[in-house]
């Protein structure tokens, strides 16, 4: 396993070879992310977010996944089609991976072993609401640390250390969120 998350081999949502190396010294908050998904419209604030405290060395890293109901089920190509022009995506997008599963990408399995348990603000947990969901198409959500749906986030500090896992319907300016992000700017 590398060293650290930044010697993570990853590619652009363009297919050119990547990693999170040229975040370094910049706070991130990595989200898998879908286009078909009920918590879609989370792209907008995700966006407002990246632009509200991009100048102050903030970065959104999002991954589309397809691992969840078939939500992400388009090409690297008509991604970043669809977050341009429904909600006008600056911040950088890679390319689609598996998040969950034997084929789960290492950036994933790092992040889930660094933080196994996400912080959930909702009255009823989003696990909760998927079990009867997944329970009509004879499934189980997935189990902590593994990723329970699409929109989960991973805040990572300036030096590459994984400090929170948010729920994926943790709203993007959820106070929890917005906090965590400022005390990292700070530190």
């Amino acid at each position: 396993m590398p060293a650290s998350i930044y010697d993570i081999p990853l590619n652009t949502l363009a297919g050119a070879p990547a990693s999170l190396a040229e975040f370094q010294g910049k706070v991130v908050l990595i989200v898998n992310v879908a286009s078909k998904c009920g918590l879609t419209p989370q792209y907008e604030g995700l966006e407002k977010l990246y632009t509200d405290y991009k100048d102050k060395g903030f970065v959104i890293a999002a991954f589309p996944s397809n691992d969840f109901a078939g939500q992400e089920p388009g090409t690297n190509e008509e991604i970043q089609s669809f977050c341009t022009m429904n909600f006008g995506v600056d911040f950088p997008i890679f390319e689609k991976i598996p998040v969950v599963g034997p084929e789960k990408h290492p950036l994933y399995a790092a992040l889930t072993a660094a933080q196994p348990t996400a912080i959930s603000t909702a009255p009823v947990p989003l696990a909760e609401k998927l079990k009867t969901f997944l329970a009509q198409h004879g499934k189980e959500p997935n189990p902590e640390p593994e990723i329970l749906w699409n929109f989960e986030k991973f805040l990572v500090s300036k030096t590459g250390e994984v400090v929170r896992r948010f729920s994926p319907d943790t709203d993007p300016f959820n106070p929890v969120i917005t906090t965590a992000i400022e005390a990292e700017l700070a530190a």
